[in-house]
């Protein structure tokens, strides 16, 4: 890493870049790895390796006890989770979701045959807005799917209120929100259910696998059932099911990291306090903040670049990449721009402006534990004198 102090440091002015490895967004978390280890060895020891063995039990108590719900029902990934939370809660037909979310909000729905509805979002949060949901309510919407985009929660009492006046079913897919809270209640309590993600790029992994957090003991048995081929015993099929379970390595990872997510969450704020101080100013650009009365997880540092900058979103993200510094356009351009669903529905960007704004403004920058302070200033500066150079 160099120190950047002027333009002619920068690689747009033919430098060599800042960093000589690769910053990544998403870089994984790991917490001890003795820890992990003896873990592993007592997993081979017992030769227990899936089939909801002692440590994916282990961990479901106190990923369930973390969040304060009844049940954590893990899975083999987040994705899974979602297919089985909307097949568990009989969704069909159409589900309104956002179009500005991870592609797979989308797809576990277009997998099992049902329409996902895109409606548009509050440009001010980043999530569902209520009042664009209830307009697009048709007599074929079974249920609605909100998205706690960037770990801040989606508006879940209007939703919820929206859900129950139309007898639809409200889930939420929290894989941003591991550990966040709205109103003081941790997420994992809101809807039906939630589903979480432990994608190796989430602030807290498993290697790869999800969950789904609930209090109705009904819907747990029921997705516990549906995860194992809808097993209830040795030979006693009373469900139809697939195989989502969680593997018992990837449980001894979750275990470890949930040791060591108090300094993960601190290192995230760090960052993102490092970065906000250090951007403040500029033209055009703001970063999305948190509400310091809730629990955060600050998995996300994400920069709006505004019609005031001088300098395009595009332009930044070639001069941060130019620097060894990948940032992400996240969620750009939307489910809706993506081959299958605009072939689909063309037409569905004419109702999603606010989607297609805040597509076109999105900058999610390097985080986590791998980055130190002198390296989030650096990153910090590349976009000032890039900003501040054409100014």
């Amino acid at each position: 890493m160099k120190n950047i102090s002027t333009a002619a440091d920068l690689a747009i002015n033919g430098a060599s870049p800042a960093f000589d490895q690769p910053l990544h967004v998403g870089r994984p978390n790991i917490g001890d790895r003795e820890a992990f280890l003896k873990y592993a060895g007592e997993m081979f020891d017992r030769r227990w390796l899936s089939n909801n063995g002692p440590l994916v039990q282990e961990f479901e108590r106190k990923v369930a006890d973390y969040h304060g719900v009844r049940h954590c029902i893990t899975m083999c990934n987040g994705t899974v989770a979602l297919e089985i939370a909307i097949r568990a809660l009989g969704m069909e037909g159409e589900v309104i979701v956002p179009s500005y979310t991870f592609i797979a909000t989308a797809h576990s729905l277009s997998w099992q045959g049902i329409t996902p509805v895109f409606a548009d979002i509050d440009p001010d949060t980043h999530c569902l807005d209520p009042q664009v949901v209830r307009r697009m309510i048709t007599l074929r919407t079974t249920g609605i799917i909100g998205v706690h985009l960037w770990g801040r929660p989606a508006p879940v009492e209007a939703l919820q209120q929206i859900a129950d006046e139309h007898g639809l079913q409200l889930m939420f897919d929290a894989a941003h929100a591991f550990g966040c809270s709205h109103r003081g209640t941790m997420v994992g309590n809101f809807g039906r259910c939630e589903v979480l993600s432990f994608h190796a790029t989430k602030f807290f992994n498993t290697f790869e696998g999800g969950a789904i957090l609930t209090n109705d003991d009904e819907l747990a048995e029921k997705m516990r059932l549906m995860r194992n081929f809808g097993f209830a015993g040795l030979d006693n099929v009373i469900h139809m099911g697939t195989n989502g379970k969680m593997i018992e390595v990837a449980a001894a990872m979750g275990l470890v990291n949930l040791e060591s997510i108090d300094s993960v969450i601190q290192a995230n704020q760090r960052n993102h306090e490092t970065y906000r101080a250090h951007l403040s100013g500029l033209p055009g650009i703001s970063l999305r903040g948190f509400d310091p009365t809730e629990r955060n997880n600050y998995q996300y540092v994400v920069m709006e670049v505004a019609e005031g900058c001088p300098v395009s979103r595009d332009r930044l993200i070639e001069v941060l990449h130019a620097e060894n510094i990948l940032a992400r356009k996240y969620f750009w351009p939307g489910c809706h721009n993506m081959k299958p669903y605009r072939e689909l529905y063309p037409h569905a960007g004419l109702v999603l402006p606010n989607t297609n704004l805040v597509a076109e403004r999105v900058i999610v920058l390097p985080t986590g534990t791998t980055m130190r302070q002198e390296m989030v200033e650096t990153v910090a500066a590349v976009i000032r004198t890039s900003v501040k150079g054409r100014a």
